[in-house]
């Protein structure tokens, strides 16, 4: 087991903020650019349906934990419950804006039933995957600006504001995790969370390039051109899915812990950050 645990001075707070209901976003509300927008809206397709699966799955095992684990997961449980209702609404504007997001969201809910069908440690372990996923997407939105640079003013604040949160309970499945693994051999919980984390990689990048591909369609923008500039800004430079890759690895070390890496200090900036405009944002 690792010998790096979650920090004992950790607060997960509930934050009740809302989102783009005054002004929704323009069609391609990310740089004026269909395929950083069509990534973005893929992935956000996919949040409420995968946001209630890390909830059950979390869920199924808090009663066999102490604190301060299980108030984390209660306060873990709330802020996932924010995320969901503020990518239904994003979601939503993105039809209002005339993309049809359905058959990404159908995608999404086969894959979450795909796992449901498997134990619920495994269910465990495939949310461990994907929360580290969102956890090291979240590191570098907040670390580089130009992951987010050029989004609308207040698409890029709900981002934030779910990466932000992403990098406070990003240790509550994990730990979750080593709770319910506590009496295995550290060779076979390793062994089964990194056997997870590969299946999980796979089919996180063929959903989400699948939904990108829909909505470039959709466009008429699903051709060379487009993928080779988006591509770029996926692996090239600022490189969100090389990072995230590069995360995989990090995560299949032996003795892996999310907070390895404390990054509370990005969590503290996008926090003053986010203040600081609400004044201007109620004024207008």
């Amino acid at each position: 087991m690792s010998s790096i645990h979650t920090p004992s001075d950790l607060q997960i707070e509930k934050r009740d903020r809302k989102f783009g209901r005054d002004e929704p976003p323009p069609r391609w509300w990310h740089s004026g650019d269909p395929g950083r927008t069509a990534f973005f809206n893929a992935l956000s397709s996919t949040f409420p349906v995968g946001e209630k699966f890390f909830m059950t799955a979390v869920r199924h095992y808090r009663d066999q934990t102490s604190e301060p684990l299980r108030s984390q997961i209660d306060d873990f449980l709330y802020q996932e419950s924010m995320h969901s209702r503020e990518h239904v609404v994003f979601n939503r504007q993105t039809e209002d804006a005339g993309f049809d997001i359905a058959p990404l969201e159908e995608r999404a809910r086969r894959t979450i039933a795909w796992v449901k069908r498997r134990s619920p440690l495994q269910q465990l372990a495939a949310t461990c995957a994907l929360e580290h996923f969102t956890a090291t997407l979240a590191h570098d939105a907040l670390a580089d600006p130009e992951h987010l640079g050029g989004a609308s003013e207040e698409a890029k604040r709900l981002w934030q504001w779910h990466a932000m949160e992403e990098i406070e309970h990003k240790a509550v499945a994990y730990d979750t995790y080593l709770h319910a693994t506590r009496h295995m051999t550290p060779l076979r919980r390793w062994l089964k969370r990194s056997l997870v984390m590969c299946l999980t990689t796979v089919r996180f990048h063929y959903v989400i390039f699948r939904n990108t591909a829909d909505l470039l369609r959709q466009d008429g923008r699903n051709d060379f051109a487009t993928w080779r500039k988006l591509l770029s800004y996926l692996y090239g430079r600022p490189g969100t899915l090389r990072l995230l890759l590069l995360g995989v690895f990090t995560y299949m070390r032996p003795g892996f812990h999310p907070w390895q890496i404390d990054d509370r200090s990005l969590l503290t900036k996008a926090l003053a950050a986010l203040e600081a405009g609400e004044p201007e944002r109620k004024a207008a």
